[in-house]
């Protein structure tokens, strides 16, 4: 005879991280495409906010789901923080996105565009991270290839606030763009702070 139990148990937490990092690696294709021409593509950021609201529910989900399950497959400090780390990303790649289109700019520089490559980059490593997290394989050098990028990404930051200064005459458009640049390395920071959680998991866990 089957057992029947009224204490939730494991839950579907590895499938809604998953479902989580595809929703955010959306976003970061649709900020790429934003940049990549030489015009930002302005409608993208309606789509990127769409992307935004699935992963809030998604965080939602997985929070309520946390709140009923009885026995969870990682400790319940690290789901919650996973799962609030996802969203934080999503959050800074909707920012950059909705400050593009708020400041109505009209030409892409090439460290915004790099930016967005490596923000994409970076997420997908997530995504193929948390794909890998319940057999645990390759997580941690998933994590030590995030943190690359991250660092990889503050340089190009540095390079292109100077590059700022240094060519744009106009104070209005340097206050823009600095704002642009900073979110968008605020992403790869996020991004970086998932890698460091997912090794902090792995290890915790064996």
């Amino acid at each position: 005879m089957a057992r029947f139990s009224l204490i939730p148990r494991q839950g579907r937490f590895f499938e809604e991280f998953v479902r989580h990092a595809g929703e955010l690696r959306t976003g970061a294709h649709l900020l790429k495409e934003m940049l990549a021409g030489t015009q930002p593509d302005m409608h993208k950021a309606d789509a990127i906010k769409e992307v935004e609201h699935a992963c809030d529910h998604i965080t939602h989900e997985i929070l309520d789901r946390l709140n009923r399950t009885f026995v969870t497959p990682l400790d319940r400090e690290d789901i919650h923080a996973l799962a609030s780390s996802l969203d934080d990303v999503m959050d800074a790649i909707d920012g950059a996105a909705s400050v593009i289109r708020l400041y109505k700019i009209a030409q892409v520089r090439a460290g915004a565009r790099r930016l967005a490559d490596i923000i994409c980059d970076a997420v997908d490593l997530i995504a193929e991270a948390f794909g890998a997290l319940e057999e645990r394989h390759g997580v941690l050098e998933i994590a030590a290839r995030i943190s690359q990028l991250e660092h990889e990404a503050d340089r190009v930051h540095q390079d292109a606030i100077v590059g700022l200064f240094d060519q744009e005459r106009d104070p209005i458009a340097v206050i823009k763009w600095k704002e642009i640049y900073d979110f968008l390395e605020a992403a790869t920071d996020r991004c970086e702070d998932v890698a460091n959680l997912l090794e902090g998991v792995v290890v915790k866990n064996g």
